[in-house]
């Protein structure tokens, strides 16, 4: 997978991203769309040298403070992107949910847009619009033709900077979400992964579920939402991107025009209000439909999170689940790893995963399902994010098959510790990796989302740079990677066992 979004569709999606939770439904985690290849023109660029560093577009930020970032592409369609650091780190103690439930509110209108009235705009013209939650930002995405650009982008803004987050869908709302945790709860590779996350980050942001807590939501008021909206969706706060058939000056034109107000005066108010009290209350009448619960509003202080810790764990930290919806056991080990500001060692981790298990011929498929057929199947990956990362590495077998898979593993990772990587491994790695990133720089969608995240999560030239990072490892270097990083004494184990099945 990429580097870029490793954000762990974790018990979802992108490497260059993580989990994509939709304003509509509740999208599979971790599952980043795979563009198919003919075997010729795989084997051809295969053969052909790695790709270059790209020239990284520039950021430019309005008076307003707005960062516009523009990328010209041939042709006809557009795509607009808004990003902003306001996902699930954001959130204040108690509001565990609440910039994903937000996500779900920032569609249902303004003074000005009705519910409904901008998926509208956009349907009728042939485009598609969506938006994304991860820990690290949030982002909101339409992909249309470029001459719907002007109506699209005010209709956008317009949201964005003056939700009004109504009470009569508050509560409709909240219920979609409470569906959406329900239905989580029944992906039992979800729950799985999530309390892996859980035992490897602990109280830190990162350990907790992006959706958050049945409790933290019912705790939710419409003020509590339109005072975290306004202190973190405002101009100086939003990347936009635009990539696609329109010339540079027009759109810094429409960018300008468009985002040049401010939030509405309401809000503005709300967000005068400072910090709520914990003996502040919000109650409405009693039996109306969308009537909400009286509730003590949690405190919008953002707290310092924990410092993510990147050494080995002591020993092997083991815990199992047993669930219903279960019918063939997992097992999931997981190592800690650095975050974004160490983005060159996040690559050797991926290159890493690569050679135990990237295709056919890397080492863990090849002996322990193409040959011992232990396994129905065996993965890994590096789940990179702003603050820390975490590989882990998954296989599917019989619960007979727990103990010998897993001490197969040892024996491969004290190999890695021990012998250099061959060359011809550390390039078919290194190949695969930049050739992916090739493939996902193909459409307008793809460019806004590889030129948001960075400019939101890292910095912008770093997008481009990972070419140059994936060739400079050499197999002396992911030798001694492997031997920090993954231990085969030290790690988290969780294993998913059906229900009534006992360790």
């Amino acid at each position: 997978m990429l580097l870029g979004m490793a954000l762990l569709w974790r018990f979802f999606g992108p490497l260059w991203h993580c989990v994509l939770l939709s304003h509509a439904s509740l999208l599979d985690p971790f599952v980043i769309p795979f563009i198919t290849r003919t075997s010729v023109t795989l084997a051809s660029t295969l053969a052909a040298p790695l790709p270059t560093a790209i020239e990284s577009p520039e950021a430019i930020r309005l008076a307003n403070g707005l960062t516009v970032i523009h990328k010209a592409l041939p042709t006809p369609v557009i795509t607009v992107d808004v990003w902003l650091p306001a996902g699930a780190m954001a959130e204040p103690v108690g509001g565990e949910g609440m910039a994903h439930f937000l996500e779900h509110l920032i569609f249902k209108g303004t003074e000005r847009l009705a519910p409904g009235d901008f998926d509208q705009l956009v349907e009728a013209g042939g485009g598609l619009t969506n938006a994304a939650t991860s820990y690290d930002y949030v982002h909101y995405y339409c992909c249309a033709a470029a001459d719907q650009l002007p109506q699209l982008l005010e209709s956008l803004a317009e949201l964005l900077l003056r939700a009004a987050i109504p009470e009569h869908e508050f509560e409709r709302e909240r219920q979609v979400v409470l569906e959406e945790i329900r239905q989580y709860e029944d992906e039992p590779d979800s729950v799985a992964l999530s309390a892996l996350w859980a035992a490897v980050y602990g109280t830190h942001p990162y350990g907790r579920p992006i959706l958050g807590y049945v409790e933290s939501l019912e705790a939710q008021s419409c003020e509590t939402l339109r005072q975290f909206h306004c202190e973190h969706y405002r101009p100086e706060q939003m990347t936009l991107v635009i990539a696609g058939g329109i010339e540079r000056d027009r759109a810094m034109a429409l960018a300008t025009q468009c985002f040049a107000a401010s939030p509405v005066e309401r809000n503005a108010a709300v967000l005068a209000k400072g910090q709520y009290s914990e003996s502040q209350n919000v109650t409405a009448e009693s039996g109306s439909a969308s009537r909400m619960r009286t509730q003590a509003v949690p405190q919008a202080v953002k707290p310092v999170p924990p410092q993510v810790a990147t050494d080995l764990a002591e020993g092997i930290r083991r815990h199992s689940l047993t669930l219903p919806t279960v019918e063939q056991p997992r097992l999931i080990l997981a190592w800690p790893g650095p975050g974004i500001d160490q983005a060159e060692i996040a690559v050797g981790l991926e290159l890493l995963s690569v050679v135990l298990c990237g295709g056919r011929l890397a080492r863990l498929v090849q002996d322990l399902r193409e040959q011992r057929r232990w396994v129905q199947d065996i993965d890994c990956e590096y789940s990179l994010l702003r603050e820390g990362g975490l590989f882990t590495l998954t296989a599917w077998l019989e619960q007979e098959s727990l103990e010998p898979v897993e001490e197969r593993i040892h024996q491969h990772l004290q190999q890695l510790a021990d012998c250099p990587v061959k060359p011809s491994e550390l390039e078919r790695a290194q190949r695969l990796l930049v050739n992916d990133f090739a493939f996902s720089l193909e459409t307008s969608e793809q460019w806004a989302d590889l030129l948001g995240y960075h400019h939101t999560v890292a910095t912008l030239p770093l997008a481009f740079a990972y070419p140059q990072q994936v060739r400079q490892w050499t197999s002396q270097g992911l030798q001694e990677l492997a031997q920090r990083y993954l231990s085969p004494a030290h790690y988290t184990a969780m294993v998913l066992l059906p229900e009534g099945a006992s360790l």
